[in-house]
């Protein structure tokens, strides 16, 4: 039990980490006052973070960043460039030009003129779960909304395929039968643009939201809030992979002509039915796009 329990401790400081990550990527995160609030030392929390999610956590910092970046050049075209830097963390624009030239292999500016497509065009070539096909989905109109914060209980995966994806899915299934939950949500979170970020590097998180009165008090799974943010949504419907295409159509095409620009927040999907779980492999959905005012 004692080792469970260390196990699941470990996990909750390797999640915490990461959402401290992604809630403050637009600052210089300070790994020292990090280890202090969980109350243990620097050392300790790298060797716990690499033991969980299998990289470091200054190269899981770097990683978020240019990430980050690389999705708001496709997007916010009001932004300079150094502008989107600053949104990412990064103080100048000389660090930010030579990291993301090492990562993506051309300038942000290149990037933003177009050398994203066959980047991305490439990995959803490659990917597991879908085939690259053109996508037609002018006709599907958007609402705008504010969403409201809701408890999350989740499990995140280093790696968006599919055998991966269906394990932690079944996992969350089996939690749910465990404690009893009839009402719910599920949601499924891609803190990283899977249209754009190799699978194998993409962070998922896959998560129940309970409704209603549960007790949950002795859940060993980690817990976060959706964020209280405004969004555009849109109600989606097919097979295994056209989740992805959507999501390069919405980044690519929609967002850049929408007249709004994103933000660092993920995007999302609420499941009404779910393909992961569903034995036709088809899909319902609301998909949330993280959304700004310009």
């Amino acid at each position: 039990m004692q080792k469970r329990d260390t196990y699941n401790k470990h996990v909750q400081i390797a999640n915490d980490t990461m959402y401290y990550i992604y809630e403050y990527i637009d600052t210089d995160i300070n790994i020292d006052d990090l280890a202090l609030s969980f109350g243990i030392s620097k050392f300790h929390l790298h060797k716990i973070f690499k033991e969980i999610m299998g990289i470091n956590i200054y190269e899981i910092i770097k990683s978020t960043r240019l990430q980050k970046a690389s999705n708001l050049l496709l997007t916010n075209k009001y932004s300079t460039i150094t502008q989107i830097a600053s949104m990412c963390g990064y103080s100048s624009q000389t660090s930010f030009i030579r990291a993301f030239k090492e990562r993506f292999h051309q300038t942000p500016k290149e990037w933003r003129n177009g050398g994203y497509k066959e980047y991305s065009m490439n990995i959803l070539k490659n990917s597991t779960l879908a085939l690259y096909e053109k996508k037609d989905f002018e006709n599907i109109e958007p609402k705008i909304i504010k969403s409201k914060a809701r408890a999350t209980y989740y499990i995140r995966q280093r790696g968006y395929l599919k055998t991966q994806v269906v394990k932690i899915w079944q996992k969350l299934q089996a939690w749910v039968y465990t404690n009893n939950i009839n009402n719910y949500e599920e949601i499924g979170i891609y803190h990283d643009n899977p249209s754009i970020t190799p699978h194998s590097e993409c962070f998922y998180v896959a998560g129940i939201i309970p409704k209603g009165e549960v007790d949950l008090s002795n859940t060993s799974l980690p817990l976060f809030y959706t964020p209280e943010a405004l969004y555009a949504t849109f109600e989606i419907k097919g097979e295994l992979g056209d989740v992805l295409r959507f999501i390069q159509w919405a980044y690519h095409d929609w967002l850049p002509n929408s007249g709004f620009e994103t933000t660092t927040n993920p995007s999302y999907v609420i499941f009404k039915k779910n393909h992961f779980l569903s034995e036709d492999g088809k899909f319902e959905a609301t998909y949330y796009l993280p959304i700004q005012y310009v």
